[in-house]
């Protein structure tokens, strides 16, 4: 049984074996409709507890569909359906749980609860976005960047805007698949120390620039995510900070002429990055929102050791 709960927390050959498993999965589904069971059900008699404490599109739906294709049932809980660390303890509810379903998926506020829950179950715990960190997007996004030009390792990667829980597993990853980070935003927004300071330990460069055209020369991708999270207060001066980062033509005229664009979704347009950029001809984010089956199809083989 394998947790999948931080990326920096799962062996670098292990998530190399994920994303080339999920390529294999996802071209192996090429022109079947969308309902259509994969060949192989690894997740055949599996039953997986998707629980939201935040709200959800891409990780709700991947999830589920996903489930579904590797021929699993799925049982969605929001906490409003549960009195999780509300009434019953957070290690109650993962050993209640682990009595009922074979792996446990959830997207919640605080780090601590999926930790305790992962501590106390029995099944494997997935992380699928916590206020500090959100491995499962990193994993897509990895997979898209390698489907459009080929190992990312060595390669530049460039976050604009806000140091946040992506932001974080983008530095978990720099140091488990071999490439380097420029960080571009304001110094209130910058990452956790901790994040750098794991990419730096396995040999990946990790850069602070404040200067935005400085920080995209040599970019192979420029990543932005919104400006203002879920459940911000600080909505009106994030947006002030972060107006000099925004992602727009002239910002990716100056990274390398093949770089990507991304945006783990949902976009506010003309805000982290213009509709020009999003639309355009680098952008890959709807290549990105797909990928999220694929590769979380991978992390549940993964964790079910299948």
């Amino acid at each position: 049984m394998n947790h999948f709960l931080d990326i920096h927390k799962t062996g670098a050959n292990d998530l190399r074996g994920m994303i080339d498993q999920a390529r294999v999965m996802k071209d192996a589904r090429k022109g079947l409709p969308k309902g259509t069971p994969d060949a192989d059900q690894p997740l055949a008699n599996h039953l997986v507890a998707l629980i939201f404490e935040k709200p959800s599109t891409r990780t709700r739906v991947s999830f589920d569909v996903g489930v579904r294709q590797l021929g699993g049932q799925t049982l969605v809980l929001s906490g409003a359906d549960m009195q999780l660390g509300h009434g019953e303890s957070i290690a109650d509810t993962a050993r209640v749980l682990s009595r009922y379903v074979d792996m446990i998926m959830i997207r919640t506020f605080d780090e601590a609860t999926l930790l305790e829950l992962a501590e106390h179950a029995t099944v494997p715990v997935i992380n699928g976005l916590t206020d500090r960190t959100h491995p499962c997007q990193i994993m897509a996004d990895v997979l898209t960047f390698e489907e459009h030009h080929g190992p990312i390792k060595g390669k530049k990667v460039v976050w604009t805007g806000d140091g946040n829980n992506v932001c974080a597993s983008f530095l978990h990853a720099a140091g488990q698949f071999g490439f380097d980070l420029t960080f571009t935003g304001p110094e209130s927004l910058d990452p956790e120390q901790e994040f750098v300071d794991f990419a730096r330990s396995k040999g990946s460069t990790v850069t602070i620039e404040r200067d935005a055209d400085k920080a995209v020369e040599g970019a192979d991708l420029i990543v932005a995510d919104t400006w203002v999270s879920m459940h911000d207060d600080k909505a009106a001066a994030k947006h002030n900070l972060l107006q000099p980062y925004q992602v727009n033509e002239h910002l990716m005229a100056g990274a390398k002429g093949d770089a990507l664009f991304m945006h783990c979704l949902p976009a506010y347009r003309e805000q982290e990055a213009t509709s020009a950029v999003l639309e355009g001809p680098q952008s890959v984010i709807f290549d990105e929102a797909e990928n999220r089956l694929h590769a979380q199809k991978a992390v549940m083989r993964w964790c079910l050791g299948k």
